[in-house]
């Protein structure tokens, strides 16, 4: 029989940013192919709600609060991991981001500027730590950055995002090569023009939409849902010789 290359039984696997939106699926997506799935998010109560409806599902998970933006948060789910799966972790998807301010770059305050800087960047690159540390001890591990397409090209209004999803493609590649020799890969998905409450800005209005969906050739947006396929890819042994790449799914906007 051949081998699934997609299956991942016996994977430990935790999600940030996974109470809702690309997060949520992707949670969902790897509990779907086997893994045992870390929820988790700033509120224990909407994880909780997507663990749940998982384990309804038939598959395994639990729900942990962590606010990325909190390095006290982030040492105490690795923390958690130590003692409640004694260190092992397998899979590491850094998807919870802030994105407070939507505006001319020239009206951002320094707020703003600090919590989005604070989440996207410390957050991802002290996760990727906490999560590289453990996989190191355990023979290897696979972590995957949710960037952004607006790392390429920076998005309308929205400049300080646009600047920490750029860093989060060069800390996918630096990363991805300090960490190959410890069997630790580390790539990142750049989604388009998704739904999710998090784009919420850019559905807010008719006009809105339209310009930045006729920007787009497939002519539409993306559902949370078509997002999960790249990141199971990356997660699992189909992609056992792929680090450091950092894939747009996007529709062709940046075409």
């Amino acid at each position: 029989m051949k081998k699934n290359l997609f299956d991942l039984s016996g994977k430990l696997a935790l999600v940030s940013g996974a109470s809702r939106g690309i997060g949520e699926e992707i949670a969902r997506t790897l509990a779907d192919n086997g893994a045992h799935v870390i929820v988790s998010s700033r509120k224990l109560e909407d994880c909780q709600k997507v663990a749940d409806s998982i384990i309804e599902n038939g598959g395994k998970a639990e729900a942990v609060a962590c606010n990325v933006g909190k390095i006290d948060d982030i040492n105490a789910i690795y923390e958690y991991i130590k003692e409640k799966h004694q260190g092992k972790l397998d899979i590491l998807i850094n998807n919870g981001a802030a994105n407070p301010y939507y505006g001319h770059v020239l009206d951002t305050d320094v707020d703003a500027y600090q919590k989005t800087v604070d989440v996207n960047i410390r957050g991802y690159f002290f996760m990727s730590i906490g999560a590289g540390k453990l996989m190191r001890e355990n023979g290897g591990g696979a972590i995957v950055n949710t960037a952004s397409v607006n790392a390429l090209q920076p998005g309308d209004k929205q400049a300080i995002y646009s600047m920490t999803k750029a860093s989060v493609v060069n800390m996918t590649k630096a990363f991805a090569k300090e960490c190959a020799p410890l069997n630790i890969r580390c790539n990142a998905l750049l989604p388009g023009f998704t739904k999710t409450k998090f784009a919420g800005a850019l559905f807010s209005s008719d006009k809105v939409y339209q310009h930045v969906v006729n920007a787009v050739p497939m002519k539409r947006h993306a559902e949370p849902t078509e997002m999960v396929g790249t990141v199971l890819y990356l997660v699992s042994d189909a992609s056992s010789y792929t680090t450091g790449e950092c894939i747009v799914v996007d529709g062709g906007l940046t075409l």
